[in-house]
This record gives structure tokens, sequence and C-alpha cells, in this order.
């Protein structure tokens, strides 16, 4: 312990030291005891204060440390914040972008609108780089804050419009996590993503070509039905005149013709094949295989043929597509038959999956081949093999009627093998067989009859019994004699094997029972005292239906029917036969079961939609591209972190000679390492220009930005006043205020950045103002005890996840416990009790409930505004119990992002008799911002709003059912004083949430 104390002494003062070599020693020290799974979180405070470090290479490790224990020192992470912020405007394309993918890994609610200011500016960054990380953060933010959604979609919309081949992938799959169903944003980029897929990195690609797949499913016509039409025409015209031929010859041009955007599609993505990526591959076979026309989807077959030389794990999954493939069109792979053999180094998983290709591949040509090869596997040491192809064997006799004898006698042949396993095998497949063609092969049954002595495999002993009964009177003799000797060993048998000796001894009681009368009363007996409930009911229910009594009903007439009907042969099928519903190359394919996220594929359109949706204005391309080198826009402002004040105090405090000198050797030198990576990407004149200018020309175009956007800043601040006058008019409409968040978040940073210059603010205060919505767990309530309950027990807690429902509806989780030692059956919520004008949204009824389980239900609760309760029963299977949910007030808000301005406007509007307030008495520990947003918002579902001001605290949402505005201020006075303000239309609300509020912030 000692020592570890004295080296992290040790390491802190090297992170101190004025040295940077001593630093970057220190650095990769720490990076090191972090690989090796040591706890490095101690020297946080120290690394941090290297954050601002002009060595690169310091940066680079202090960011790695950084984005492991974010999220575990939250607290410190968000102290650091403000120098995140500040490396977001550093003039390093490395640096900014991994000042943002650190600020995306910080997992605090609370900075979810910090995360989000600074996405939004990286989308418009000069560097593709900075724009890919951007498109990263998007998926991070979306995952801790839902509720983001339809901001997160504008900025995805804005990169999808990117032409850098390095932000295509990461963009496409921010859209594929976020909003997969809103194909109406790819219309308008699905020509450039075709013809970009070629330049994109490898991981792109993949993502890239599996959304297409998706959307050409739903924009065209199906390429198939040419095949089908010209199937059913070659059918018929053998019996037509000439003049009928032509006619349908006339038909079947016009029948189908490829939208030249689908064949864009699969003209881009055909040189893909000869990808050396393996993913890449198998994304462009499954594309051809869901999209082309069966005439041209056999070109993949020799890529997916090569990709077998790669390891196992590759080839596993190669295989499972082509297993599923084979089923359908056999003629796609075989020319490449023998690539299919199984070597003996294959581990079991590979040689099964080429066996079951073999199967599907045979046909009358190679089977005599194939049956050799089958002959060699058979002697496998692998036991698991040797079955797997018996069982192939098998099918191939079922498929192909001309070998079926040859593959009978072979397998006869196998019932004198050695090893129990494949003899057992045989006999479960010879039973199979036999079914199809049972007149002709009375010896066989006799021959595994013999075998019944020796073979003691409880799969294969039931097998025999069955065929023996099944088939008794082709084998009049030997039958009862069977049914002696399992008589005697009845005792001591499986269970599967006793249910066919009862089976047995019914058939030959029915057939024969001269001679097995007594026998089958005997087994019947034994059967009777058996230990396993099953064996006695099919006891019960054998003696009842063949030996007739007084008590016997209806049925024991019938008994000959039901036991000796007539039984369909057995199908052998390819157990990949059902796989083809699913994506080939996906999760669900591999697994044959509907995974967490997976994206069904449409059916084709009857009708194609209409192709003009894919066509772009080049002037409107053109105006989109020379947004992104720098050219005034009127959401640019939106892109500032602090005033342009401050940014020139910074300038002017960092401007030495020597750290320019090198500032600008290291930004040269990161320049060219990002336009290595970016120059085969690039796919237009104009990007290459782009990514070759070096970070001094970057910072000039800004220069260059500001100069025109100051000049044109009163129009633009005019025309956003404008916007948000019209979009605030109705403050209880949900739509308007989705989109006037658009119109404040553009004006936010001007209002912002005029303040804090006037008052003079640093970063550190501005950087924790811009706060819009914390999501906080709430505590949860009984709503049955479980003495009450009979055992059952219940609570429920506000989940604060709007739109499960609907926009009205206030979501419950509702978790259920079983305190009992019994299950509890049939969980479901009865009769309503509820006041005028109530709704709720009940859960699924829960099957079964496990003892000491529990189990968590959402039902959705329309309070009309109000806390009245909502009574109601929740009912099992046998009793029913009253349970009720009083929501407190702050549950029945949803939280609303707004600037200060707007906060202040609509404030005005809402005086006099819609104003509430209070003066009351702060603890001094309370006084701080974070404790004050923390406390507000656990008591009530608020939205934070920026403030310019420490003192003043300002929180905005709306109510769910009304959408009528709730604005909170709480705003420090001296001697630990505080005034509570509360502004609505809706004042009963109002007031009890003031009168909830007052506890909150004055308990200590």
């Amino acid at each position: 312990m000692e020592q570890y104390f004295t080296l992290n002494e040790d390491l802190k003062q090297m992170l101190e030291s004025s040295k940077d070599s001593a630093k970057l020693d220190a650095m990769k020290r720490i990076v090191g005891m972090i690989a090796k799974g040591k706890n490095a979180s101690e020297l946080f405070p120290a690394v941090v204060k290297n954050v601002a470090s002009k060595n690169i290479e310091i940066k680079k490790l202090v960011y790695v440390y950084l984005m492991r224990y974010a999220e575990e020192q939250q607290d410190l992470a968000l102290l650091s914040i403000s120098t995140f912020q500040r490396a977001l405007k550093d003039p390093n394309q490395l640096i900014r972008a991994s000042a943002l993918r650190v600020l995306s890994s910080i997992r605090v609610p609370i900075i979810v609108p910090i995360m989000m200011l600074a996405i939004k500016e990286a989308s418009s960054d000069l560097s593709p780089y900075v724009r890919k990380n951007a498109a990263h953060a998007i998926q991070k933010l979306y995952s801790l804050d839902p509720e983001q959604k339809e901001m997160l979609i504008e900025v995805i919309e804005k990169l999808l419009k990117d032409r850098s081949t390095l932000v295509a992938g990461s963009v496409v799959m921010a859209f594929e996590e976020v909003c997969p169903d809103r194909i109406d944003l790819i219309h308008k980029n699905y020509r450039k993503l075709c013809n970009l897929l070629v330049d994109v990195e490898e991981w792109g690609q993949v993502v890239i070509i599996h959304m297409l797949t998706r959307y050409a499913r739903t924009q065209f016509v199906s390429p198939w039905k040419v095949d089908e039409v010209v199937d059913e025409y070659s059918e018929n015209n053998f019996y037509d005149s000439d003049e009928e031929q032509k006619e349908k010859d006339q038909k079947l041009k016009t029948t189908y013709t490829m939208d030249p955007d689908h064949r864009m599609l699969l003209r881009n993505t055909k040189p893909l094949l000869q990808s050396r990526n393996a993913a890449v591959v198998m994304a462009v076979a499954q594309l051809y295989w869901h999209l082309a026309p069966k005439s041209e989807a056999g070109i993949v077959s020799k890529s997916l043929v090569r990709l077998l030389r790669s390891n196992r794990e590759v080839q596993y999954i190669v295989l499972q597509n082509i297993a599923t493939m084979s089923i359908q069109r056999k003629g796609m792979f075989e020319p490449y038959l023998k690539s299919f053999y199984v070597r003996s180094t294959d581990p079991t998983m590979i040689k099964t999956l080429k066996l079951e290709i073999l199967t599907n591949l045979a046909n009358e040509a190679n089977i005599s081949a194939l049956l050799r090869e089958f002959q060699t596997y058979v002697k496998s040491q692998d036991k698991q093999f040797a079955a797997a192809t018996i069982q192939a064997i098998g099918r191939c006799a079922t498929n192909i009627t001309e070998v079926t004898d040859t593959c009978l006698n072979g397998l006869v042949c196998l019932l004198s093998n050695r090893d129990e396993i494949v003899v057992a095998e045989s006999v479960v497949v010879i039973k199979k067989l036999l079914q199809t063609q049972p007149a002709h092969h009375g010896e066989i049954i006799k021959h595994m009859a013999k075998l019944l002595d020796n073979i003691t495999v409880p799969v294969a002993r039931a097998s025999i019994l069955w065929l023996i009964g099944e088939y008794c009177e082709r084998v009049p003799k030997i039958a009862p004699d069977v049914l002696r000797k399992t008589a005697k060993s009845f005792t001591n048998e499986d269970d599967l094997v006793k249910l066919q000796i009862l089976n047995l001894g019914a058939k030959l009681y029915l057939t024969n029972s001269k001679q097995t009368k007594l026998l089958t009363q005997y087994v019947l007996n034994l059967g009777k005292y058996d230990q396993s409930y099953d064996i006695r009911d099919r006891t019960r229910f054998i003696r009842q239906l063949i030996v007739p009594n007084e008590k016997s009903g209806a049925l024991s007439k019938y008994a000959k029917k039901i036991f000796l009907a007539q039984k369909p042969a057995p199908l052998l099928e390819s157990p990949f036969k059902d796989r083809d519903h699913f994506q080939l190359g996906t999760l669900s394919h591999t697994l044959n079961i509907r995974a967490t996220g997976y994206l069904e594929l449409s059916k084709w359109p009857e009708v194609a939609p209409d192709p003009s949706v894919r066509n772009v204005d080049v002037a409107e391309s053109a105006k989109e591209w020379t947004g992104i080198l720098g050219k005034p826009k009127k959401e640019k402002p939106t892109e500032k972190f602090y005033s342009e004040s401050e940014e020139e105090e910074d300038d002017s405090a960092g401007t030495s000679s020597s750290g320019s000198e090198s500032d600008s050797e290291s930004e040269k030198e990161d320049k060219e390492e990002g336009n290595t990576d970016e120059s085969s990407g690039s796919s237009s004149p104009s990007e290459e220009s782009t990514d070759s200018e070096s970070d001094g020309k970057e910072s000039a175009a800004k220069k260059t930005f500001r100069a025109v956007n100051e000049s044109d800043s009163e129009d633009i601040r005019k025309k956003v006043e404008g916007i948000s006058k019209k979009r605030s008019t109705s403050s209880s409409s949900d739509t308007e205020y989705s989109s006037s968040e658009e119109s404040s978040s553009s004006s936010k940073s001007e209002s912002d950045s005029k303040s804090d210059s006037e008052s003079g603010k640093s970063r550190n205060a501005t950087s924790n103002k811009v706060t819009m919505q914390v999501s906080v767990p709430t505590k949860s309530h009984d709503l049955l005890h479980r003495m009450s309950g009979k055992g059952l027990a219940a609570h429920y807690h506000f989940s604060r996840q709007p739109g499960i429902f609907g926009d009205r509806m206030v979501p419950v989780q509702v978790t259920a416990i079983n305190t009992t030692d019994q299950k509890i059956e049939n969980i479901h919520i009865g009769e309503k009790k509820l006041p005028p004008g109530m709704r709720m949204q009940e859960f699924n009824p829960i099957d079964c409930l496990e003892p000491g389980g529990s189990i968590t239900a959402t039902v959705g609760i329309d309070f009309c505004d109000s806390t009245q309760t909502a009574s109601f029963q929740l009912c099992t299977k046998d009793d029913h119990f009253n349970v009720s949910i009083q929501p407190p007030v702050g549950e029945l808000l949803l939280p609303v992002t707004m600037s200060e301005k707007d906060f202040k406007k609509e404030q005005g509007m809402l005086t006099g008799m819609n104003e509430m307030s209070a003066t009351i008495a702060v603890a001094p520990q309370n006084s701080t911002s974070l404790v004050i947003i923390e406390r507000v918002v656990k008591a009530a579902n608020l939205g934070v709003v920026p403030s310019g001001q420490d003192n003043i605290h300002r929180f905005a949402a709306k109510t769910v059912h009304s959408g009528s505005l709730m604005l909170v201020t709480v705003e420090l006075k001296e001697s630990s004083t505080a005034q509570l303000i509360i502004n609505t239309e809706k004042t009963v609300i109002g007031s009890v949430l003031l009168r909830e509020l007052k506890p909150v912030l004055s308990q200590g």
C-alpha cells in the first residue's frame, strides 16, 4: 500500500513538472496502469491540469485517460467541462475531435445541452475528421437522452449532405441508430452515397450497403417478376400459335424495366466483391441476393467461396449464408462443389455446415461423388460429425429417388459398425426411409430386430420398436418375440423405450391377440406402477382403449383405426429452410431468431414510388457545399459556445512567438496526416482543396466568416425574433414548441454572448449555465402491500419517458413482486374507477410470476392535469385488490427547451393572476447551482433554461395533458433567502407546485 502511495505521489510530481518529457513519461505510465487493469482514478485532478498542454502527445494521452474515467469521476469531469469546450475551438483538428470524444464519453444527463451544442458546432467544422466524430457523438447522446431525437435528426440530415467519404459511413451509422425509419432523409442523398461507396472506409461501406438494401426494397419494384414470367411462358408456349407467341414476347418485353437508380446501386457495389474485408464482401453478397435479378445474383458465389480461406469465425458466418442460398438457388454454387469438401483440420461447426451445403447441392449428376465422400466422413473420429453425415445420406436418399436403395443398403451395412452412436443414428434414419416404402423392406426390419439385443442407445431402441410395431403384420413371427424380450427388461428401460414397448404391445394385442394377450397385460401391469406419470397415464389410456369392459367408451370400437392408422412419411428438410425470412448477414439470420434492433426488409412495392424524389437541384447542392466551406449561413451563430470578446481575449492571451510557431508546425503535420487518409476518399475538386488546407487557412476562413456575419447580424436577429414571435403565440401546442427550439437556439448564442461580454464572465462560469433537461430517477411508492395482497406486493414510480402511450399519457412503471412460495398466475388490471375525463392504458396480462420473482410493466394514465387519484383493481387468477395511484404535481409536467430570451418573453405574458411567488430561507449548502438544479428537477419534471446570472435559476415545462407552460424561477437573495416564482395559466397546479418546492429548497 505504501509503495502504491509513493508511486502515485511520484506520478503527481512528474505531472506537475515544468518539463514536457517528464509529463509525457508520467502519462505513458498512467495509461500503462489502466491497460493492466489498475485503478488510476486518484490521479484525475493532476491529469486534468495537463489538458491545456501545448504538447500534442501529452494532450492525446490525457484525452485517452479522461475517456476512461470521465464517467466514474462525474463531479471532477463536470468541473473540467470548460476546458473541453475551449478545446473545441482549438486550431488543431485532432484536438477538437478528441475534445468532442471526451465530452460525449461523460455519461452525465446534466451536460446533455452542452453536448448538443458541441455536436451542432462540430457538424459544421471545416475538418471532415471532426465532422466524423460529431456523427459518432450523435449515437452516444441519443443513448443518453432519447428525447433529443428531433434535434439530432436535424444534425443527421445536415451531415448526410456532406460529400466527404470520411463522414459518410459514420453519419449513416448514426441514421441507423437514431431514425432508421426516416427514409425521406435518404432520397436526395441516395445517388451521392452510391457514388461515394467505393471510397468510404470498409466499416462505413458495410453500414451504407445494409442501409441501401433496406432503402431499395421500399423504392423499387421486384426484379424477380421477370424470371417468374419467363418460367410461366416457357411452360405454356408449346401449344401456342406464332401470333400468340409474338404477343406474349411483346408483353414480356414490357413487363419489367429496371429503375436506373436500382441499376446504379448494383453497378457501384459490384467492385466491392474484390474487397479484402470479409464483412464488405458479405454485405455486397446479401445486397445482390435481396435486390439483383436472379440471373445476376450468381456473380457473388466466387467471392463468397474465396472467403472460405479466412479464419474459422469468418468461415462459419459465410457458410451459414451459403447454406441458406443453396436451398433456393443450387446453380449458384454447383461449380464450386469441391470447395465445400471437408478437411480433417476443420472444427466440427465448419464440417457440419459444409455437409449441409453438400447435401443441398446434391443432384443426379454429382450424387455418386458425394456418396463416396460421405462414406469417408462416416469413419471420422468426430462422432457428432459422423452422425450428421448419416442424416445427410438419409436426406439425399429421400430427395433423389434413383439412389434411395443404394443409400438404404449403405446404412444397413453401417448397422454392423462397432461405434454405437453411428449404429443408433443409422437406425433412426433407416426408420424414416422405410416409412416411404415399407412393403419392399421386410428383410431390413427383421435385420434390425436382431440388433435390438446389442443396441443400448434409447433413441435407436425406440425407433426399432416403433418399426416392428408399425409393420407387425409383415413380421408376424418376430414381433411377439421382440415383445417377450423387452417385457423382461421393461423396468430397466429408458422412458422413451417404455412408451414404445407399450405401443408395440397394444398393436400386437389388436392384430395377434392369441399369442400376445397375456404378454400385453403383463406389460400394462408393469406400466401401471411405473415411477413416471407419463408411463402410468399412457398405460391407463391404452388399457381402456384396447381392453373392452363396462366402463369403456365408444372409442374402444375404433382402437384399430387409432393405433394402426396410415402415418405420413416424415420430411427430411434442411434446418436452414426457414432462415430465408431474415436478412442475410445479420445476427438474426445467424441465430435463427429475431435479435434486438433487427430491422426487417420490407416486401417489394407493387408500384414503384415516384423516382423524382431522388433528383437533386444542382444549384441547391452547390449552395450546401459552399456552406460547408465556410461561407455565411444563418445557422452559424448557434455554433459558438462563447462570445466573440472572450475568443479575442483568449487569442491575445495566448500569442507568444515561440508557441505560435510550434503550434503552426504541429498543425501542418496533423493536417498532412489527415489529408493522407482523406485523399483517397475525396469525390470532388472542391473537397480535395478544402481537405488539403492547413489550419492557418482554416482560422482565416473563420475570421472572414465572422466579419461577414457581423455585418449581417442585425438582419438575422430581426428574422429570428420574427420567427420566434410567430411560433410562441400559442404556448399550449406541442409542435410549436418543438419548432421554436430551433429559432431559440439560433438566437441564444448571440444574446448570451452579449450578456456575457457585458458582465465580463469567465468561460468556466458560462459553461455551467447551458442546461436544458436532467433525467433524475424518482422514488417509488407502495401500490399494494404484501399482507393486503396475499403475498403479492407491488410498487410504482414515474419513469419520465414521454411518448410511450401518446402525448397526453403519463407513463407509470409498476413492479409486481411474488413474496410467496407458490406461482401467481394471470396478473392483470381489472375494473377501473376513474374520475370523469381520466383515461388509463393497461399493461398486457402477466401469465405467471414465479415464487420470489418480480416483473415490471408500464401503464399510461391521462391525469387531465390534476392530482386526483386513479383507482383500479389489480387482479390475479383468484383475487382482486383495490389499489390507487396518486401523482405528485411535478410528474404532470414535461420539460421544455427554450432560451433565456424566450423564457423572459413568455414570463412577461404570464403575470398578474398567473404569477405566484414565495420567499424562502435557503440553507447555505443548498445555495450552489448544481444543488438547486438537482433538487428542483428531482421534485418536478422541469427542463433547465440557460441563465446569464449566477444567482438566478430558471426552469421550464409544459403540462402533459393541455400543454400549458409552467415557468419556475429561483432567485437567490442576500442573507440566505431566495424568491421562488411560478408563472402559469394553470393556477391550481402552480400553487400546488409552489407548495411542494418550498420545503425542497429550504431543507438542509
